[in-house]
């Protein structure tokens, strides 16, 4: 970088001819660019084509004094600093310029140091703002690159997912969200929302699988008045209720396949019709669908329509299981720990080592949302600042499973087959009856045992959990 880079510039407002000389030769020998100006007007034409780092003003000045200047200059001196120069007895009108902009004022007459100090002062004032913008702008930056909307996660596979899902928010296409129950399927769909153009409008959620399916056609598009029995009014369906904003199917795979046909109508013609109406209506809503089903799955054994799903599968955003982003646990405890610190009036939080290195090994079936429960329980149980390993019941019903581990560990180093066998064989039943929800008549069929059979190892490998 050249001398002339590191130089600041400085235009220096005054009506006195030889105060205007006396500063300039001053100033340049500390290495600043000078412009002079002889009262406000003047100054005011001069900033409109140029910037200052600093700028000396007088207040007592012909045409325009410097707090007319201040005013007239507005917005323009947002990034300038401005030390204005007053005679003695009018330190008042100083301060007043002060609290209109000004950063500081020097008295005349002054010394020459005096000038060359306050600008100093100056210097390190501008250089302290501008480290704490740049430290505001890196901070700024990683909670981005680690959030979209309410989610967080820096795992290399959720910054690919908020990648994605950054691009769909600036586009109207229809999405399909897919992954495990308690992943965070809505809150990517309220993100993409939020990040796009339609954020001013409403987002309507509905859980497909949880309305009758009687009621589903007339919640979705809505009824005329006397179309059915208790029909007593015209209502608007959901579709209607989110026109320019957003409407969330979520579980979408749980749709009957008459309603399937519906909207996928919807979705090509932007129009719907309600229950009792011969007329249709245009709408302009953005799709965003969700599921925990695997639609190509259901389509190929026909409880999916294929036309539909191919509507609906434009932009798939597939969510991870927290078990494939263990890397995020830490940064999702921390992210729980400081809401819960909040809504349940606590000070201190953080988390044992020991409690920390069981959460990390521990499965999660339930995904995030199991987490959070985790955690929203431990703050509320722990009396201490620090969450131990007995703040979370959930590990504990896992030591029996972490000693078993640890044997299975060091048979590494050992040669017994009927040891690795029982190790082996308590592993699979418990994998066996995690997959049927402890039901344990399926889980002798997964594991080609008979019902008794399984009772008995159950019983001789102490797994009571089930």
């Amino acid at each position: 970088m050249s001398k002339s880079d590191k130089q600041k510039r400085l235009l220096i407002i005054d009506d006195e001819e030889n105060m205007r000389h006396m500063l300039t030769i001053l100033l340049q020998k500390s290495n600043y660019i000078v412009d002079t100006a002889s009262d406000g007007q003047e100054a005011l034409e001069i900033i409109e084509t140029q910037f200052y780092d600093f700028i000396l003003c007088d207040l007592k000045m012909p045409r325009m004094g410097g707090m007319e200047f201040l005013e007239a200059a507005g917005d323009k001196l947002a990034d300038s600093t401005v030390i204005v120069m007053s005679a003695y007895g009018a330190v008042d009108t100083a301060i007043e310029a002060m609290k209109r902009g000004a950063y500081d004022y020097i008295s005349k007459p002054f010394k020459a140091d005096e000038v060359c100090l306050a600008l100093k002062k100056a210097e390190e004032r501008e250089s302290l703002r501008f480290e704490n913008s740049l430290l505001k702008e890196r901070i700024h930056k990683i909670e981005q690159d680690y959030t979209f909307g309410k989610m967080v996660g820096k795992s290399k596979i959720m910054q690919s997912v908020f990648s994605l899902a950054t691009k769909a928010a600036k586009y109207d296409t229809t999405v399909l969200i897919s992954g495990e129950s308690g992943t965070g399927k809505e809150l990517i769909a309220k993100g993409i929302h939020e990040y796009g153009q339609r954020s001013q409008n409403p987002m309507i959620a509905v859980n497909c699988g949880g309305i009758p399916e009687n009621l589903l056609e007339s919640e979705f598009f809505g009824y005329r008045k006397g179309s059915f029995t208790g029909a007593d009014r015209n209502k608007k369906g959901l579709f209607e209720e989110a026109e320019g904003g957003t409407i969330f199917l979520d579980e979408v795979g749980e749709l009957p396949l008459n309603l399937q046909v519906k909207l996928l109508r919807v979705l090509q013609e932007r129009e719907i019709r309600q229950i009792g109406d011969s007329r249709t209506k245009k709408v302009d809503v953005r799709v965003i669908a969700a599921t925990a089903k695997n639609l190509e799955e259901d389509v190929k054994q026909g409880v999916f329509r294929q036309d539909l799903f191919y509507r609906l599968n434009v932009l798939p955003i597939a969510l991870p299981a927290l078990k494939e982003r263990i890397e995020d646990i830490p940064l999702l405890c921390d992210h729980f720990i400081q809401r819960f610190k909040k809504t349940l009036d606590k000070t201190k939080i953080s988390i044992a080592p020991e409690a920390m290195a069981a959460l990390l090994k521990y499965s999660w079936p339930g995904n995030v949302r199991e987490l959070e429960n985790a955690i929203e329980r431990a703050v509320v149980l722990s009396d201490e600042e620090v969450l131990k390993i007995d703040c979370f019941p959930l590990l504990n019903t896992n030591d029996m499973e972490a000693d078993y581990d640890s044997k299975f560990e060091e048979l590494f180093d050992g040669y017994s087959i009927k040891a690795a066998q029982k190790v082996l064989e308590r592993r699979m039943i418990i994998k066996a009856l995690t997959e049927t929800g402890g039901n344990r008549t399926k889980a002798s069929r997964l594991l080609e045992i008979s019902h008794p059979s399984l009772l008995s190892k159950m019983k001789a490998y102490h797994i009571t959990q089930f």
